[in-house]
């Protein structure tokens, strides 16, 4: 098969089902794992350029509706006749369905019903450590500063944050993804600050910035030095790597 994958949580499902080898495209920020670097890049999530994709005469394109803007590329997927399917998760149980359905995709259900139950298995595992914690740190996320946004309780750093033990402070909003301002954040007076701006890497984001704001210098997080510069890639992107950043995380908090 020759499959194209035009968002960097779906090329991380094929790594994890051990299927990069079928890749012939992928999205420019499609960054891991290493053997995807050479692959031709088919330009941002948002400007994926189709003609390009049609001319690599894919068996399936695996397209994504994580970000708006993204219905563009089923669009230009529908109109030229090319075949696709769209993973779009919010949870890591969906994400395990996902990885399911790849397999599937695929002509491999075997593979994607055997990986899918790997992945719930380690997040089980997670369940029953956390049940043990006998404190839980409140998280706040920023995933992006001005304005800001952090996820909410339909999300799956919502699920991270308490198979590590913690809870995240938006977890009272039930939405996927929450826009608010800093006095609503400084309100609810975190514990810990993890930043995971979208699409910015680590050494761009500024925890200096952060503890300037008006009256954050006053949070317990701020406080006790508890705001943390972590990779997005492993926080951001719905996909099997998403519990990397878990031990990270349970190794930070």
């Amino acid at each position: 098969m020759r499959v194209v994958s035009i968002c960097p949580s779906n090329t991380e499902v094929m790594d994890f089902l051990g299927k990069t080898d079928l890749l012939v495209g992928v999205d420019n920020y499609s960054d891991w794992p290493a053997a995807v670097l050479d692959l031709p890049k088919l330009g941002p999530d948002l400007s994926i350029d189709m003609d390009r994709v049609a001319e690599l005469q894919p068996d399936l394109v695996l397209a994504s509706l994580s970000v708006p803007g993204m219905e563009k590329n089923i669009d230009a997927l529908e109109a030229r006749g090319l075949p696709y399917i769209i993973l779009n998760p919010n949870s890591l149980e969906e994400i395990a369905g996902d990885i399911q359905t790849v397999g599937e995709a695929l002509g491999d259900a075997g593979l994607g019903k055997e990986k899918a139950a790997q992945f719930l298995a380690e997040v089980n595992h997670f369940k029953e450590q956390a049940a043990a914690s006998p404190e839980k740190p409140r998280l706040y996320w920023e995933w992006w500063p001005k304005p800001v946004f952090t996820p909410g309780s339909v999300n799956w750093l919502t699920e991270i944050s308490e198979l590590a033990g913690a809870e995240n402070v938006f977890a009272t909003e039930p939405l996927a993804s929450v826009q608010t301002d800093w006095e609503d954040v400084k309100q609810r007076d975190p514990d810990h600050i993890c930043m995971v701006w979208v699409g910015v890497k680590e050494e761009k984001m500024k925890p200096e910035l952060v503890i300037k704001r008006p009256g954050w210098d006053q949070m317990r997080a701020i406080e006790n030095g508890n705001i943390h510069v972590l990779e997005e890639s492993l926080f951001c992107r719905p996909s099997p790597r998403l519990l990397e950043g878990l031990r990270k995380l349970i190794a930070v908090l």
